[in-house]
């Protein structure tokens, strides 16, 4: 853009900060009519109502729900037969449970094959704790669940990113869905899985599925438009037909990029399999719901440990599987020498199978032999919150900050008149991205008004903005000091990533025990959900700062601090600005997860709906905290593209 249109940009943008400010002055001292500042019921569409009408009709007059519940028929049996293995449901084929001893073989053995005795020593290690602290048997009913949702997940998703590659009309329809499926919160896809297909493992096990699938998609698509030109040419000069160039050419070369989606369906379906507890799903995230319920921090801990180390070991085993390349034998190797590892973990596992015929010990660790502490912790977590160093932080905090900061910000933010609101919001796209970015976020938050629950999503996004700003205070110090050091970055990325493998239900565990039901807590959630991408695209954008560039300040007698805001956050900025994008994201997601806290946010009012089949209004709220996160998530990737091009960063 030339300057003049810069300068027209800009000028714009100030007049719509400007006409905000006047709005809301005119607000505080009376001389703003109630319509400015609130629009009235009257002026807001029942569209809640018009979407209860569409959806009764697909799901009564034309047949959808008779065909689900037919489809349910089948998932019935697939989980049966899972349930039956995993952890001995009374189903066909009636050959479980897999003893843990069994399991934990397995385990211990595949995390050899993938990366060696450490991802043994972790898989094993799961395993063995998760028995010994007696919670075998839930753990395997979420097992069980994302047996079936992952391969699921992973064969659709692999479909439709094969068919999104493959037809131009196919990616062009799928893209705008994907961006409303990953922005969508995820009591959006609990309460369409209870009314289609009951409540329960099924319902959850089809909203695990569809909440994984998005991932999949985009990692397939991306990995086959990646095949080099030379790969494809000798494939067809070897005469393959279409179904061999795929099978032998296009998805051999696109394996790095589809076993990362695999990874992110894995990490995903484990997610979304915890939260269905929501929706009366069995396993772990129903026993840390009741625990939390009923504020026992102690068991509470000792469930998310276990939540938290299945995650690490299935994150560890699915990237080192990425990293790992295909054996190759010669002609005539004999089968043994081919599959040693297969072999061992069957002899293993067979072997422990028939000791735990003879003993039951071996099979399962009942109640009363299990090393839970969960009393114990109880009584150490109280005892630590009666230090007088603790007790007189968390009561400043609760004081200060919630009273003095959080809550008159929150009441800030719902003074603002809502064509006020939508100006500013308008105003920092049309600044950061341009004319048809601000059209989008005007629109955008214009339909949220429109939707009758503006203060709810008001209350939404002064958790999120509070949160990512604290985040950003805290995590970016972290992030550029690390980037000077190899060590400390080092360390700084293996804390982001762990981190990110952990379910965000893990993290209202602290909130809660430090902070009970506040403001604060939902805060302190989120933000240590938020401040891992911070960290880690700070990182990742000034270690790849062109070296010449550094040199160059070096030799100009730049000072650290000069050659810090004059060339490296400059030119790393674009890469920092995806960091705060996804903290953003995650910051939505979170934030709707602690409306367990007992929020008054669009996340409480999702969760009501699950008690019932309003349909619409589920839908309605969903879509409410889509277009807010969309309106970011559009306008800070196309600052992004817009600063990269500028520098001329590839």
């Amino acid at each position: 853009m030339n300057g003049t249109g810069s300068m027209t940009r800009g000028q714009a943008a100030i007049g719509l900060l400007i006409g905000a400010v006047v709005l809301t002055v005119a607000q505080y001292i009376g001389w703003l009519p109630n319509w400015m500042h609130r629009l009235p019921e009257t002026a807001i569409p029942n569209f809640a109502m018009v979407l209860d009408i569409i959806f009764n009709f697909v799901k009564d007059d034309l047949g959808l729900l008779t065909f689900t519940r037919t489809l349910t028929e089948g998932l019935e049996w697939l989980l049966d037969v899972s349930g039956n293995i995993f952890y001995g449901k009374n189903r066909w084929p009636n050959i479980g449970p897999m003893p843990w001893t069994g399991l934990a073989a397995i385990a211990a053995v595949t995390g050899y094959y993938l990366g060696g005795w450490r991802l043994s020593l972790l898989g094993g290690g799961t395993m063995i704790w998760t028995a010994l602290i007696g919670q075998w048997t839930i753990a395997m009913q979420t097992m069980s669940v994302l047996a079936i949702a992952a391969p699921l997940a992973f064969v659709i998703g692999l479909s439709l990113g094969i068919a999104a590659w493959k037809y131009e009309w196919v990616d062009k329809t799928i893209k705008p869905v994907l961006s409303v499926l990953q922005t969508l919160p995820f009591f959006t896809y609990l309460l369409p899985a209870v009314i289609f297909f009951k409540v329960g493992p099924t319902a959850g096990a089809v909203a695990t599925t569809i909440y994984a699938i998005p991932p999949m998609i985009l990692m397939t698509t991306l990995g086959l438009q990646k095949v080099s030109p030379e790969v494809v040419e000798a494939g067809k000069m070897s005469g393959c037909s279409k179904y061999q160039m795929l099978r032998h050419v296009y998805l051999p070369s696109a394996r790095t990029e589809v076993l990362v989606g695999v990874n992110q369906v894995i990490m995903l379906c484990l997610a979304m399999v915890v939260l269905t507890a929501f929706i009366g799903m069995p396993g772990l995230g129903a026993k840390l719901l009741a625990m939390m319920g009923s504020f026992k921090l102690g068991r509470s801990f000792e469930i998310g440990v276990t939540i938290v180390l299945l995650a690490v070991m299935l994150d560890r085993m699915s990237k080192a599987w990425v990293v790992k390349q295909p054996e190759h034998f010669e002609r005539g190797t004999p089968f043994w020498k081919r599959h040693q590892m297969l072999l061992l973990g069957a002899a293993l596992f067979v072997g422990f199978t028939l000791l735990s015929l003879v003993l039951p010990i071996a099979a399962e660790i009942g109640r009363k032999q299990n090393f839970s502490q969960g009393k114990e912790l109880d009584n150490l977590i109280k005892g630590f919150l009666d230090i007088e160093v603790v007790k007189s932080t968390t009561w400043f905090l609760r004081a200060f900050v919630n009273v003095k900061i959080l809550i008159p910000f929150r009441d800030f933010m719902l003074s603002i008149p809502t064509f006020a609101f939508i100006m500013l919001v308008t105003a920092f796209a049309l600044s950061l991205a341009g004319r048809k970015q601000a059209v989008l976020a005007a629109l955008f938050f214009s339909l949220v008004a429109l939707s009758g629950w503006w203060d709810r999503a008001i209350i939404t996004l002064y958790s999120v903005v509070a949160a990512v700003t604290i985040a950003a205070i805290i995590g970016l110090p972290i992030g550029i000091i690390a980037a000077r050091s190899e060590k400390w970055s080092t360390r700084v990325l293996l804390m982001c990533d762990t981190a990110q493998t952990f379910p965000s239900f893990v993290y209202l565990i602290p909130a809660i025990m430090l902070f009970g039901i506040t403001d604060i807590a939902v805060i302190f959630s989120i933000l240590i959900f938020a401040m891992v991408p911070l960290m880690r695209y700070t990182i990742e954008g000034l270690r790849t700062v062109p070296p010449e560039m550094t040199e160059a300040a070096d030799m100009s007698g730049a000072t650290r601090m000069q050659k810090l805001w004059n060339v490296q956050l400059p030119l790393a900025l674009p890469t920092m600005a995806i960091g705060f994008n996804q903290a953003i994201m995650f910051a939505f997601f979170m934030v709707i997860i602690a409306a367990f806290i007992g929020t008054q946010d669009l996340g409480q009012e999702l969760q009501r709906t699950l008690a019932g089949t309003n349909l619409g209004k589920n839908f309605v709220l969903g879509i409410c905290v889509s277009l807010m996160a969309l309106t970011f998530d559009l306008t800070i990737m196309k600052w992004a593209a817009d600063k990269k091009r500028a520098l001329g960063l590839p």
